[in-house]
């Protein structure tokens, strides 16, 4: 008799034992399988039309349907969520977990279409060309004592390509500096030139002189003879 009662102890022991240990695992896999709860976080929602606008907090696509459909009074329960600036479906939880927050969603019941807003510029658009060159001025002052500053002057061409070029002005000391060397040249040119048109008249008035003399001493030699 004692073999038999060890054996139905030790099964006994088993079964007191696998118990918790089947407990234990049970839970765990609970846990593991548990989804995870995304923190809130908020978006903006706005009617088809966009005449009316929420923000809204919510941490999951369905928990943000169901809290737009209360702010925006939405009676019908067959609502589509898209983006607002570009109509791009939101739905499924995963592709709603990627956006960021702030984002602008637009609701739409059935029948209505998305439509882009006022500011909306469609991305194939080519940019529009006012003219072929666009020319900026730009006058800046390297030093504050600086009267007359700098000029920059920048040309566009086409939208695409630009060439500038600045001219640097001098200040007020080197500016009359440069002024007084350029008046002195310009006297010296001056006097130069009526050196020489004097010099010049006086030597035409000297042979026209020389020429009166000879004739009045040829007439006056035929007067006598």
């Amino acid at each position: 008799m004692g073999p038999p009662a060890r054996n139905v102890k030790d099964v006994l022991l088993l079964c007191s034992v696998s118990r918790p240990l089947t407990f234990m695992g049970s839970q765990t896999k609970k846990v593991l399988l548990a989804p995870l709860k995304h923190p809130a976080r908020p978006f903006r929602v706005s009617s088809h039309d966009r005449s009316s606008r929420r923000g809204l907090m919510a941490g999951s696509l369905g928990e943000l349907l169901s809290k737009t459909l209360d702010a925006l009074m939405i009676t019908s329960r067959l609502v589509t969520l898209v983006l607002e600036e570009d109509g791009t479906v939101v739905d499924t939880e995963e592709f709603f977990q990627t956006l960021g927050d702030n984002t602008h969603f637009m609701a739409l019941e059935k029948g209505q279409k998305w439509t882009p807003g006022g500011n909306c510029v469609p991305a194939r658009q080519p940019p529009r060309r006012s003219g072929i060159v666009r020319v900026t001025l730009d006058l800046y002052k390297l030093n504050p004592r600086d009267v007359i500053g700098c000029l920059n002057v920048k040309a566009t061409m086409y939208g695409m390509y630009s060439v500038s070029y600045d001219i640097r002005c001098m200040g007020l000391k080197a500016l009359l500096r440069s002024l007084l060397r350029v008046l002195s040249h310009a006297a010296q040119v001056t006097g130069q030139f009526l050196v020489y048109a004097g010099t010049y008249m006086l030597q035409v008035l000297a042979n026209t002189e020389e020429q009166v003399v000879a004739g009045s001493r040829c007439r006056q030699g035929v007067t006598s003879g």
